[in-house]
């Protein structure tokens, strides 16, 4: 069954798992920063945003061996891009628009709906309609507006459950 867009069936074949290791880089983030229950300090914001990078580069010398398009090489794209803004204003590396991986603007829209819909040792969840409000205003900002037109209407076929 073909993904549609951007997408061929190799990519979303590999996105569900890849996605997963979006967050790899935070095994070289210290736990007091990790679980620290209150907002971090400059300092250790800047710590925390390594995570990307590391994550990149640690699932990019993982997926060497492997060689050609593999669930570790998307993985390294998506753990140094998900944090990068459609705006350009993001990090590690302030990309914009069609310049971020679409597996990276993908994620970056999963990872902040997960994120506000759970709470956190640093904050309490959010109710479903705030978050998808909050994408919605986010979109050509934060996140890709075509990225977020298909989330949504996916959402509202499904519901939160979706």
């Amino acid at each position: 069954m073909p993904c549609g867009g951007d997408a061929d069936d190799r990519f979303c074949e590999l996105i569900g798992l890849a996605s997963m290791l979006h967050d790899v880089g935070k095994v070289a983030i210290p736990d007091r920063i990790l679980r620290k229950p209150g907002k971090l300090d400059p300092e250790e914001m800047v710590q925390m945003r390594e995570h990307a990078a590391i994550g990149g580069r640690i699932l990019r010398d993982a997926s060497g061996p492997v060689g050609g398009r593999s669930y570790l090489s998307m993985g390294a794209e998506i753990a140094e891009s998900h944090h990068e803004k459609f705006d350009g204003t993001g990090y590690p590396h302030g990309l914009a628009g069609d310049a971020i991986p679409l597996s990276g603007r993908i994620v970056a829209v999963a990872d902040v709906y997960d994120a506000l819909l759970h709470r956190r040792p640093y904050k309490e969840a959010w109710e479903w309609a705030a978050v998808v409000d909050l994408i919605r205003a986010e979109a050509g900002r934060h996140f890709d507006p075509r990225v977020v037109d298909a989330f949504v209407a996916i959402l509202e076929r499904g519901g939160p459950e979706a």
